[in-house]
């Protein structure tokens, strides 16, 4: 028999299931999630890209260089390439989860130029930001949630352990240069 002050000197041992833990920050269904936006998203973006670069469904450097110029941006053909590779590059970052960060950025930035240009006279489509205003608030979540472990990212020391400063950080980066970009338009 043990005596009641010998209980009470010795340690207990507690349960792992009774020991306070915080929520998982990652399952499997929000990974999914994530991988789902991250593929939609991206892969849309580097379609637009694509068809910029590329000529594809229309598209090409020429015409869309000729946009830049009628909606006031300086040497439109180099700023259709930059759209192009930025909208490309940063569809194929995020589909993959490879610097999403930055990748995110790139279309914020993309697309907080694109919604200038649409302006703002309505919200609904045809004529409205509804679809660019969608792409860049999905980005921006992708920018601060991390990609999820179904990503690239996971293989990177810096990103493996997503911060929150990082897609801030970058989101901001995104910004700035959304923003020097439309200062050049007339």
């Amino acid at each position: 028999m043990t005596s009641p002050s010998a209980t009470a000197t010795e340690p207990q041992a507690t349960a792992p299931a009774a020991q306070a833990r915080p929520a998982a920050l990652s399952t499997p269904g929000h990974d999914t999630g994530l991988l789902l936006l991250r593929l939609v998203l991206g892969l849309t973006m580097a379609g637009h890209g694509a068809q910029k670069l590329f000529g594809w469904f229309g598209g090409g450097i020429s015409g869309t260089g000729q946009f830049f110029t009628a909606s006031g941006y300086p040497a439109g053909d180099a700023m259709a390439v930059l759209a192009g590779l930025t909208e490309t590059l940063g569809g194929l970052g995020l589909a993959a989860g490879l610097l999403t960060p930055l990748a995110a950025a790139a279309v914020v930035g993309t697309m907080v130029n694109a919604i200038a240009v649409h302006g703002t006279g309505a919200f609904f489509a045809p004529a409205g930001i509804e679809y660019e205003l969608l792409l860049t608030a999905g980005a921006a979540a992708l920018a601060l949630t991390g990609p999820g472990r179904y990503a690239v990212d996971g293989f990177l020391p810096v990103l493996r352990a997503h911060r929150l400063a990082h897609g801030a950080l970058a989101l901001a980066l995104g910004v700035v240069l959304a923003a020097v970009t439309l200062l050049v338009r007339n």
